[in-house]
C-alpha cells in the first residue's frame, strides 16, 4: 500500500505535496544514494552490440505508460514494412533467470504478462531474461531471420547497446520532476535530450517540455470478448444496467476506468499495483457481479474465479511520421 501512496504523491502535483515535504528529511539522503547510484551504474556498464539493429522502448518513470501496446504496434508496423523484428523483454513478474522464449501459451507466472501478450499480438519471437542482451543473443541465435530486435522497458537496461531509443509517456507526464523515492523519475528530465523520440501516450501532459521529436499514441478500443473464449464477442450496449466490477492493476489504472467511462459504462472500480499477482479473492465480488478487464490482468485470471469476465483490448495507433523516423534510423545503422 506504501508503494501506491507514493505513487499518488508523486503525480498529484508539479511540485512536492505537503506529505512529501515532511517526509523529506528521511527521503532526500535515499533520493541522493540512488542519484549516485544510477550514475554509477551507467558509467560502469560495458554495452553488449548485437549483430543487428536495437530499438529500446522505455521510460524514465516508474510504472507502465503504454510500452507494451507501442511494442506490439511498432512490430506489425515494421513488419508490414518488410522488416523480420523479434522482441526482448526483462519479463518483470516472471521467474526467468536465464533467457527463454514466450510460447503464446506460456505460464504468465514464469515469463510475465507483458511478455505474453506481446507473443500473442505479433506471432513472432519473443524471448525474456534479467539480462536483455543475452536474451537477444539467444533469440538472434534461434531465429537467425530476425533483422530488427525491438526491447520492450530497456531504457535503463545499459548493457544491451541500442540504435533507437524511445521514452514513453502518459497523462501522468513527469509528475513532480523528483528523483525517486521523492518523486517518480528514474533518470533526470535531461535523458530526453538523448532519446531519439518520446511518444505521448495521448495528449501530451502539461508541463513536459521533449528536447526530442514529440510524438502522440492513442490507444483505441475494441470490442469485449470473454475471458473463457476469446472467440466470443459483446457489445458494450449488453452491460447497460448490470452490477459491473473494472479491475485494473497497470501502471495508471485510472486511464482504463476513464476508457470505461468513455464507453459509457457505469461500474465499481478496482485499482491494484502493477504487475498485480491475483488471487481469488481479489475477484470475488459476490453472486451477479460482471467483470472488465484489461488483457494484461485476464492473462493472470483465468483459473482464479468462476465469475462472468470480460476483457477489452486495446490496440494502438501511430502516427506514420513516427515509423518513418525509425526507419530512417535503422537504415543508418544498417549502412554504417
Amino acid at each position: 500500500m506504501l508503494a501506491g501512496w507514493l505513487q499518488r504523491q508523486w503525480f498529484e502535483q508539479r511540485r512536492l505535496t505537503p506529505a512529501l515535504w515532511l517526509l523529506a528529511p528521511l527521503l532526500l539522503p535515499l533520493n541522493g544514494l540512488f542519484v549516485l547510484g544510477a550514475a554509477y551504474k551507467r558509467r560502469s556498464t560495458q554495452a553488449v552490440r548485437l549483430p543487428v539493429p536495437v530499438i529500446v522502448i522505455g521510460n524514465i518513470t516508474v510504472g507502465g505508460a503504454g510500452k507494451t501496446p507501442l511494442t506490439i504496434a511498432l512490430a506489425l508496423a515494421l513488419r508490414e514494412r518488410g522488416y523480420r523484428p523479434g522482441i526482448v523483454s526483462r519479463g518483470y513478474g516472471g521467474s526467468n533467470s536465464t533467457p527463454r522464449a514466450v510460447a503464446v501459451d506460456a505460464d504468465p507466472a514464469e515469463v510475465g504478462d507483458e511478455p505474453l501478450l506481446l507473443a500473442r499480438h505479433t506471432g513472432g519471437a519473443v524471448w525474456v531474461g534479467r539480462d536483455r542482451a543475452a536474451a537477444g543473443l539467444a533469440l538472434l541465435a534461434a531465429h537467425p531471420e530476425v533483422d530488427v530486435l525491438l526491447c520492450d522497458d530497456g531504457l535503463q537496461h545499459y548493457r544491451l547497446a541500442r540504435d533507437v531509443e524511445l521514452a514513453v509517456f502518459d497523462r501522468r507526464g513527469a509528475g513532480n520532476g523528483w528523483r525517486l523515492p521523492l518523486g517518480p523519475l528514474r533518470e533526470p528530465l535531461a535523458r530526453l535530450a538523448e532519446v531519439d523520440a518520446v511518444v505521448s501516450n495521448g495528449p501530451v501532459a502539461p508541463g513536459l517540455a521533449a528536447p526530442a521529436p514529440l510524438f502522440e499514441m492513442h490507444l483505441r478500443p475494441g470490442e469485449f470478448h470473454s475471458l473463457v473464449d476469446a472467440a466470443v464477442h459483446c457489445p458494450k450496449e449488453a452491460f447497460f444496467g448490470k452490477r459491473l466490477h473494472a479491475v485494473a492493476g497497470i501502471g495508471d489504472p485510472q486511464r482504463f476506468f476513464n476508457t470505461l467511462r468513455g464507453l459509457g459504462l457505469s461500474f465499481e472500480a478496482h485499482p491494484f499495483p502493477d504487475h498485480h499477482a491475483y488471487s481469488a479473492a481479489d475477484l470475488d465480488f459476490g453472486p451477479g457481479a460482471v467483470l472488465l478487464m484489461t488483457e494484461k490482468d485476464a492473462v493472470k485470471c483465468a483459473a482464479l474465479t468462476a465469475a462472468e469476465i470480460w476483457v477489452l483490448p486495446v490496440v494502438a495507433e501511430l502516427p506514420p511520421a513516427l515509423i518513418d523516423l525509425i526507419q530512417e534510423k535503422l537504415r543508418g545503422r544498417q549502412a554504417a
